[in-house]
Formats: structure tokens, C-alpha cells, sequence
């Protein structure tokens, strides 16, 4: 029999500020918040409802892919989606859970080492750790032990294997290349295999160091290469095809062909790429030319006859073995003129933080904890559930004795030391061209995490010492220097305390109220005392509060006071309480000089009180600035906006006019009419009563006036609304207005100058499809005259979502 399997690696780098634990804005993912959310709405979604067409271009079928293929999430991922895309994480667990059903009971879902570390080039201790997190984050999220785990990059050595068998994965998936030599499993002599010469169809098993064995799987080169970068999945037959072109009638064995490509490719690389793999397999499967499978289900019924040996320290994205992730060896995205000489002071500077932290870290620990790096192996337990039950149950396990809250608090600090000296790892860190690219200077963080941590635990000066070594780290940008440069000017301002914490809480409190209690991101607030005033253009905050890292648990009750002297202008100080005495005699003396509008003695008093260490809006996180540097800017930007508004709306005819001579317009009034109509139409598109007739009113305008259209913002404004209402008719389908507003909606989506993307809305309608449409269509041909108004229009709605009703 002929089997098939596609697996699809699913991963991104992780993005989130280290002491936030959340991914701070991107500009360059607009017009999402960041390049996960986007890379989600393009990729990871639409392969939980993937369309299959016919010959009119029309919806015939909606299908799940993840539960024909086989795949894995990186852990970080998964924790970003559980949070920010819960119905898409819900669906991935519910696809291997369908997988199961499928194939004789065994899921398609892999694991992964835990945050995509090169493992040849990692040490013994991290290879466990990373294999340990890697299991318990895919049992705590899918229910079941993995069989398989996917080795990042598909860097591989001998010890990771030996690591990985025991504990308790079945097989592994490499790159053809990576195969050494084979033998029969019942003797024979070594035959080589190097050159990806290694047949592909069959499993393997490796024999490892201390006497275990796991099998191997070969994924097919060539295709695998031609879905990647030569546009296969223009056509989702011509890739079915190319896929059963690698059975051949020469062997005697059951052969599976698989292939193994980054997730991405399916959706985000290449557009539509989750519909041409969605036809590819119904192809497949409904012409019979193979057997859908996936790695255990083959595994089960075909146990290796081969053993094989590998190429150790290679990979499928580094010609050079593992060289990319250690040196300059030739390998990068392409820009001309750039070297990648700093990946190895970078590398080199990790390691020696990574030297430097251990002994100390296993030094203090052992007063603390019974063994650490037993306590950083099971850590991953308090990492995906910080509550107090299970840190309570952590404890029981690992404290060395009952631990007061500050010595508990030592403890999560060590092992959270430990968790970021691994991600600083990462591979992406080392992948890319520039040492100032957002991945490179990520994993640079997570180091600026390490050393601020081990300073504070271990009273020891580190940044200066770790900054000497990344300064041999040099940037092909002169303006950015290098790897220490690097650091001053992104790391450190990115560095927070609890006292900064304090200042984002006190200035934002002016601009949004909070309650009692509040989140932000990684930290709670528990306000305890708060006052505010106003005199004049002046505004100002001034209280107490406790804050808290619920990473940590570090608690402090601080004192702040922030005052608003208009637009811009916002200064603040932040201290550690010293008692409520103190407190009260600085509001009585603060609010006695505030309500003279006494500025300059306002000033004296913030810089008697806080000295050099103030706050300004520069002190905010990147989102929180962002939205209250939108509020200052608020009325100027109206005042704008109104005054563009006037002209075109005075000057119109005129404009109109000098269009139709042909003659070049004004530059002022170009840009006018085009900021005015495109602001026109922003608020059109988004308005809770879509007007269609002013919105083509708009677009005809512009088209006249021959202006650019805020294409990008626009359409995403009218999807949101579209998607609402389309979510609204969802959760009452019967009700023939809500259809008759999606109707309108849809309409005006149809009408515009560039496609809408209507994804979520054909999900919502095509889901009711077989049910209630059935339902009421025999109503209708019952006779029932208000079920005849909603059969027709529900076709009405589908023939504009391109689907067919069966």
C-alpha cells in the first residue's frame, strides 16, 4: 500500500518583551498589533477551515488540514495562541484529537524541543531541560504523551537523540542529507547513504549511545524544496500529483512518501498555500492514489527494518552542519554586501553568561532547594500555571524547607535566571543577516534578563564583564556598532522594575482611570490610596499602591506622584513607601502648591521628593504610549482633519472642475482631497450603520479626483465590520433582519476597488448550512412563506460569500 504523510512545522520566534512576558506593538505586522496576530489570521487559522473550490471558483467544502497532516507548534507559540487566538488553539487541540480517530489512535500533533535552541550546539544539561519542557508543555496542552518531537532546524547529534529516547519519544524527522550509512537491522555491512541518497519511504532506527534506539524518518528532498521555493502549491492537483510521482512500482516495501516544510508556507509564504493543500488531499483521498498517514500510525504498522547512522552537528537549513548558528559560513537571506562575523562573539558571549550564572545559580540554589537543576527541569509545571496551588505543590516537591515569602521569592527568581539563560538561545537569534535585526537583539534581551537577575541574586557586577564580549560582536550598520551598543540603546531602556512598573501605572492613570485592583501585563496592582486634582491646564495623580510581579512574586508598595502640565508635558516620581505619615505630609504640601498653579515650585517639589530618577510618557510600554500619545494628539489631529475637511468641502466643485481639464491639481488641494476622503471614508467603513450610498458617493469621488485609497486601513475597518455582523447573525441565523444587515454589509464589501477578505463571515455562514438550511428549506417547501424569505435570502448571502449550497 501506498501511504502519504505532510508534516508542516508550525513556529515563531518568540517576540515577547522579556520582562512583560507579552509582545509589545509591531508597526511593520499593520494593520495587526504584531507579526504572531498577523501571521495567525493569514496561516493559522485559515488551516483550521481551509477551502475547497469548483470549477466556478465557489466554496464547496470547508476542512480542517491540521487533522490530515501531520504537525507540530512550537511551545512558545502555543502559550501566545492559548491567550491571543483561543479558537484557533482550541481547534489545533481538537485536531489531533480528530487525528487520533484517523490514524488507528495516533494524533498527529508532535512536540518540540522547547524553545527552538540548536540543540548539537547546546550543552547536556539544556539538551534534557529542553526535551523535558518540550514533552510537559504538549501534555499539558493535548492530553496525551507525544511520540514524536521535532528537533529545531532539524539540528542533530548523537546525545540529543540518546536524550530524547529516553525520555520516551518514538522517532524524530530529519532531512535526507542528514542519513550517514544503513544496514539491515539483522546484520550486514554499512552502505553509504550521504548525499541524500537515503530512500525516503521507509523508517529507520538509530541505535544510541547508552544503549536505547529511536526511529528516523527521511522526509523527500526534492519536493519538500519545490512546495518551499518553487511555487508548487500554485496548483493543488499539480502538487497531489508531484507527491504520488515519488511511489515507485520497483520497491517491495510499503512506502510512504513524506514531506516536511515549515508551516508557514501553507498560508503566510505563500497565499492560499492551505487551500492548494487542502485540495491536494481531498485529491488524493477521493481518487484513491494513497492512503493519508501520519508518522505513528506508519510507524505502528511498518517498525523499521533499517539501521541507520548520521551526519552529527547538521541540519535542513545550514549546508555547513550547524555553522549558521555559529559563524560567519556563507549562509543568510541574501543582502549583498553583509557579513555574519557576529554570530560567533555572539554565541561566545552567551556561552560564557551561561558559564558564568551556572555555578552560582547551583551554589545559592542548593541553600534553597533540594536540587536546582532538578527544580529547573520541573519548573515547566509553574511556567504554564503560575497559580498559587501549583507553586504551592512545586514547593512541597523542591524547597529544601519551609521558605518565607522573600526566600520564595529568591527561588522564582533563579529559576526564572535559568528559563531566560535558555531562551537567549533561540535560533533565530543567529539566522538572519544583521546583527541589529529584531530577532538578533530579542535573544539579546533575554541575556539582558540573565544579568539583570544574576546581579541581583548574586550582588556581583556581570553587565560590564558581558558587554566587554558582546562589543566583539559587530554590526554591518554603522550607525549600530555593535552587540554592546546594541544593548545601551535597545536592552537597557527596555529593562523593567517594580518602580517602573509604578510610573507606567501613575502616568496612564491620568489618561484611564483604574480600578482597585488591575493587570498590567505581567504585574497586579492593588491600589491603596489615590488622589487627583486639577488647577488650570495642570492635572496630577498622587497615591500609593502595591505592586507585583506575578512572575516572581516580588512585591513592593510604592509611592508616586505624576502631573500633567498639558500636551506632552507629563513628569512623575516613583519611591518605595516609607510610611504613611510621610505620605500624608507630602499630599498636604504637594496639593497646597498645586492649587496656587505654582508650576516652578511644582517642579522643586517632584525633584525634592524623587531627585534625578523622574518619569516622563518616554517611561510608558509601547502600547499604553502609543494610546495616550493618540489622546494628547487627539484634538490637533481633529483640528486638522476639520480643516482638510473644509477646503474639499468648500473647494469641491472647483476640484472637480480643474480634474476635468486635465490639468495637474495644486499639490495642496491633492493632498486634501485625498486626506479627506480617505478620513471620510475610515469613518464610513467603520460605522455601526455601513452606509452603502455614501460610501460609493466616496469612491467615486476619489476616482474622479484620481487619489490613493488608505487601501490596507480601509479594508481592514470593513472586515471587522463585516466580521461583527456576520458573528451576529451566527448566534441568531433565524433572524431575517440580522441576515438582510449581513446582506447589505456584504454588498457594499463586493463594491469596493480591492478585495475584502471574507473568511470569518463564509465560516459563520457555511456552518449552518446543513442544518438550519435544510431545515427551514423544507419548511419553505411546505409552504411556509417566512421560511421561503429566508431560504432565499440565505442563497442571496451565500452566492455573495462564493459559496455553493448543496
Amino acid at each position: 500500500m501506498n501511504y502519504l504523510c505532510i508534516h508542516c512545522h508550525f513556529y515563531q520566534p518568540p517576540r515577547e518583551n522579556p520582562w512583560l512576558e507579552q509582545i509589545e506593538l509591531q508597526d511593520s505586522a499593520y494593520p495587526y498589533h504584531d507579526w504572531n496576530e498577523r501571521i495567525s489570521a493569514e496561516c493559522y487559522a485559515p488551516n483550521l477551515a481551509a477551502r475547497i473550490l469548483d470549477e466556478q471558483q465557489r466554496i464547496t467544502r470547508i476542512v480542517n488540514n491540521y487533522s490530515k497532516i501531520s504537525f507540530n507548534f512550537g511551545p512558545t507559540l502555543l502559550s501566545w495562541a492559548a491567550e491571543h487566538t483561543p479558537e484557533t488553539y482550541r481547534g489545533l487541540i481538537d485536531a489531533d484529537r480528530q487525528s487520533q480517530k484517523l490514524f488507528s489512535g495516533h494524533g498527529s500533533a508532535m512536540a518540540q524541543a522547547y524553545n527552538h535552541i540548536i540543540m548539537p550546539l547546546a550543552n547536556r544539561r539544556d539538551k534534557r531541560t529542553q526535551i523535558r519542557w518540550g514533552i510537559e508543555d504538549f501534555v499539558s496542552r493535548f492530553g496525551r504523551v507525544p511520540e514524536g518531537m521535532w528537533l529545531p532546524e532539524t539540528a542533530v547529534d548523537n546525545e540529543s537523540l540518546d536524550l530524547m529516547a529516553q525520555a520516551g519519544i518514538a522517532f524524530a524527522v530529519l532531512a535526507p542529507h542528514q542519513a550517514k550509512s544503513i544496514r539491515p537491522l539483522n546484520g550486514g555491512d554499512w552502505q553509504d547513504v550521504s548525499g541524500s541518497k537515503i530512500d525516503p519511504t521507509r523508517p529507520y532506527l538509530l541505535k544510541t549511545p547508552s544503549g536505547g534506539s529511536i526511529s528516523l524518518f527521511f522526509y523527500d528532498g526534492p519536493i519538500s524544496q519545490a512546495v518551499a521555493f518553487e511555487k508548487l502549491l500554485d496548483n493543488g492537483e499539480k502538487f497531489a500529483t508531484r507527491l504520488t510521482g515519488a511511489f515507485s512500482d520497483t520497491r517491495s516495501w510499503p512506502q510512504m512518501v513524506h514531506i516536511a516544510t515549515d508551516g508557514e508556507t501553507y498560508g503566510h509564504h505563500h497565499k492560499h498555500g492551505e487551500m492548494a493543500l487542502a485540495y491536494a488531499l481531498d485529491y488524493l483521498e477521493t481518487k484513491k492514489l494513497a492512503k493519508i498517514t501520519n508518522y505513528g500510525e506508519f510507524l505502528e504498522r511498518n517498525p523499521p527494518q533499517w539501521e541507520v547512522q548520521i551526519h552529527e552537528n547538521t541540519s535542513w537549513s545550514c549546508v555547513h552542519g550547524v555553522e549558521r548558528w555559529r559563524s560567519n559560513c556563507g549562509c543568510n537571506a541574501g543582502r549583498l554586501g553583509w557579513n555574519q562575523e557576529w554570530r560567533r562573539p555572539l554565541r561566545e558571549a552567551l556561552d560564557w553568561l551561561r558559564d558564568w550564572v551556572a555555578p552560582r545559580f547551583e551554589a545559592f540554589g542548593s541553600t534553597l532547594l533540594k536540587d536546582p537543576w532538578l527544580a529547573r527541569d520541573n519548573y515547566i509545571n509553574v511556567v504554564l500555571n503560575r497559580s498559587p496551588d501549583v507553586r504551592a505543590l512545586f514547593g512541597e516537591e523542591h524547597f529544601r524547607r519551609p521558605l518565607d515569602e522573600a526566600e520564595q521569592v529568591l527561588v522564582w527568581k533563579l529559576l526564572e535566571l535559568q528559563r531566560h539563560a535558555m531562551l537567549m538561545y533561540t535560533s533565530c537569534g543567529w539566522f538572519f543577516d544583521e546583527l541589529s535585526g529584531i530577532e538578533t537583539v530579542q535573544v539579546i534581551n533575554y541575556a539582558g534578563r540573565v544579568v539583570q537577575l544574576a546581579e541581583e541574586l548574586f550582588n556581583e557586577p556581570l553587565e560590564a564583564r558581558f558587554l566587554e564580549r558582546l562589543a566583539c560582536a559587530k554590526s554591518n550598520i554603522a550607525e549600530y556598532g555593535d552587540g554592546a551598543n546594541l544593548y545601551r540603546r535597545y536592552v537597557k531602556p527596555s529593562m523593567v522594575d517594580l518602580e517602573k512598573v509604578g510610573a507606567h501605572y501613575s502616568i496612564s492613570s491620568l489618561f484611564a482611570p483604574y480600578g482597585e485592583r488591575t493587570d498590567i501585563f505581567s504585574y497586579s496592582v492593588k491600589r491603596l490610596d489615590y488622589h487627583t486634582g486639577e488647577a488650570g491646564k495642570l492635572r496630577m495623580a498622587l497615591g500609593q499602591a502595591r505592586f507585583t510581579s506575578k512572575v516572581t512574586q516580588e512585591s513592593e508598595v510604592l509611592t508616586f506622584w505624576v502631573v500633567h502640565f498639558g500636551d506632552h508635558n507629563v513628569a512623575g516620581g516613583v519611591q518605595k513607601a516609607d510610611g504613611t505619615s510621610a505620605f500624608k505630609d507630602m499630599l498636604g504640601s504637594i496639593s497646597e502648591s498645586f492649587a496656587r498653579v505654582d508650576i516652578p515650585e511644582v517642579v522643586r517639589l517632584l525633584d525634592r521628593r524623587f531627585g534625578e530618577k523622574t518619569y516622563s510618557l518616554r517611561s510608558l510600554f509601547r502600547d499604553e504610549q502609543r494610546r495616550i500619545v493618540r489622546t494628547i494628539l487627539s484634538s490637533t489631529v481633529a483640528e486638522a482633519e476639520a480643516a482638510y475637511l473644509q477646503l474639499y468641502e468648500h473647494h469641491a466643485a472647483l476640484m472637480r472642475f480643474i480634474t476635468s481639464l486635465g490639468t495637474p491639481m495644486p499639490r495642496e488641494f491633492t493632498a486634501a482631497v485625498e486626506y479627506a476622503i480617505n478620513s471620510l471614508l475610515r469613518r464610513a467603513c467603520s460605522s455601526e450603520d455601513l452606509d452603502g450610498d455614501r460610501i460609493r458617493n466616496l469612491l467615486r469621488e476619489a476616482q474622479i479626483s484620481n487619489i490613493s485609497l488608505d487601501k490596507t486601513t480601509l479594508e481592514f475597518l470593513l472586515r471587522r465590520r463585516v466580521e461583527a455582523l456576520a458573528v451576529r447573525f451566527s448566534a441568531d441565523p433565524s433572524n431575517l433582519d440580522k441576515l438582510y444587515d449581513l446582506q447589505r454589509a456584504l454588498k457594499i464589501a463586493k463594491q469596493m476597488p480591492f478585495p475584502v477578505n471574507l473568511w470569518s463571515p463564509q465560516n459563520h455562514v457555511y456552518a449552518i448550512q446543513s442544518g438550519l438550511f435544510q431545515r427551514t428549506r423544507r419548511r419553505a417547501l411546505r409552504g411556509d412563506s417566512r421560511a421561503a424569505n429566508w431560504v432565499e435570502g440565505y442563497l442571496a448571502l451565500s452566492e455573495l460569500l462564493s459559496i455553493r449550497v448543496q
